[in-house]
């Protein structure tokens, strides 16, 4: 059947995924854009289809240096009219020179093996294979309120009951520990740890930072029984917390980190994981153990490469911006106690509690309706996380906190009075 309003309108778009690709989907999609759909962007700012702006303050972390970054999109036009697909068969040296740059980014003295992907649940399962090839051994220990991803073996390593419960049993072996030290000895009573998997700051669970002397007795423990430490940042990495990495920037020392989302410049899908030499040795000895049709395709590798050299750039940026909204969304939190629980966050990456996750769903619709995006937590609906670019400007920050005091301050009065989410 032939739609009657076609795909490039707002309505005929939601139509069609409506058809498509989700009903719930073109309902959530219509509510959150007023009937509009999002129809360019260039730095913070977003067109929807009506003509209204838009802030993008979330896009889920993938925009760290905004839409459609010159550097990166410059690189990857290049690319498109030289060789954006690899044969597969020959070497290709777009490919070669980004596994280059993103050791020497991220560790060149130890994390010297690469293996790219396209999206973060591939590169958490290459380095669950990875674990478990290297050690001969099964278990791997996760963390409550943790989010690796959504595919089997990835699911298996996520906490939230909501994706799990209808698809066990998921990859065996996956025992997960709350965030103390006092859960780490018993996690290791056996000998068959392969690996420990854990998020620096858990994204979508609900931005919560874990303390570092957790972290630090957590990959002690592991590699005193020999198990390797896999660092997920593919959502804090890349200066999107500050430093280059939240992991080393305690003073951990990963078997392999996990970068994503923002890896490809806002631009293109890209992963990687990024391992010592023992860890990735089984790719070393047998280079088909583990492959995808376009792990490293030229394009992603020349957008991951000219995003690379684009945060360091404006690293200074970043902690100029973080600065801002620290301040800013502390004197958020005062002006709207009853509905604000807490404020936390690091860097570029913040998440606002409110008292329930009703209070957060409307504020949610509210802040599309004046131009705010943003990103809630899977994990933890209760909670909306910002999620600004490097790019952003001062004025940009400020707008986007009165736009947040103005609906907080606009919340109906029924929604004031809920009782607290469960913890």
């Amino acid at each position: 059947m032939t739609a009657t309003v076609g795909p490039g309108t707002a309505r005929g778009a939601l139509d069609a995924i409506r058809r498509h690709l989700s009903p719930q989907l073109a309902l959530v999609y219509g509510m959150n854009g007023s009937g509009a759909i999002e129809s360019s962007g260039r730095g913070a700012r977003l067109k929807l289809s009506d003509g209204r702006g838009a802030l993008d303050f979330g896009s889920y972390a993938v925009t760290l240096l905004g839409q459609r970054h010159p550097a990166v999109v410059a690189a990857v036009r290049a690319e498109l009219d030289t060789m954006p697909v690899s044969t597969r068969v020959l070497g290709n040296g777009t490919t070669a020179h980004f596994a280059a740059a993103l050791a020497a980014y991220v560790d060149p003295e130890r994390l010297t093996k690469v293996w790219l992907g396209l999206n973060g649940s591939d590169a958490v399962e290459a380095a669950l294979k990875l674990a478990r090839l290297a050690t001969g051994r099964t278990r791997v220990i996760a963390v409550e309120g943790a989010y690796h991803g959504k595919s089997l073996g990835a699911l298996a390593a996520t906490w939230n009951a909501r994706y799990r419960h209808s698809l066990e049993p998921l990859l065996g072996g996956v025992t997960h520990i709350a965030a103390h030290p006092s859960a780490i000895p018993g996690a290791f009573a056996t000998k068959e740890v392969a690996a420990v998997l854990v998020e620096p700051v858990q994204g979508e669970g609900g931005v919560r930072p874990l303390d570092a002397g957790f972290l630090h007795a957590l990959a002690s423990a592991a590699h005193e029984h020999g198990a390797f430490v896999i660092v997920d940042e593919i959502q804090t990495g890349l200066r999107r917390c500050g430093p280059p990495l939240v992991s080393t920037d305690i003073g951990l020392r990963p078997d392999a980190v996990l970068l994503g989302k923002a890896l490809g410049g806002g631009v293109c899908p890209v992963s990687a994981v990024v391992a010592t030499e023992r860890f990735y040795a089984p790719l070393a000895a047998d280079p088909f153990v583990h492959t995808t049709t376009f792990s490293g395709h030229p394009l992603g590798a020349a957008a991951g490469t000219a995003a690379l050299v684009a945060v360091e750039a404006l690293a200074g940026r970043g902690q100029h911006l973080a600065a801002l909204l620290t301040t800013g969304l502390a004197h958020l939190a005062r002006r709207h106690p009853q509905l604000i629980a807490d404020v936390r966050g690091r860097g570029l990456l913040w998440g606002i509690e409110f008292a329930h996750p009703a209070v957060a769903g409307d504020v949610l619709l509210e802040l599309g309706r004046h131009g705010l995006l943003v990103s809630p937590c899977l994990g933890q609906p209760e909670v909306l996380r910002l999620l600004p670019p490097l790019v952003a400007t001062d004025e940009e920050v400020e707008e986007a906190l009165a736009v947040l005091d103005a609906v907080c301050a606009a919340v109906p009065d029924e929604f004031r009075h809920l009782a607290p989410a469960p913890p």
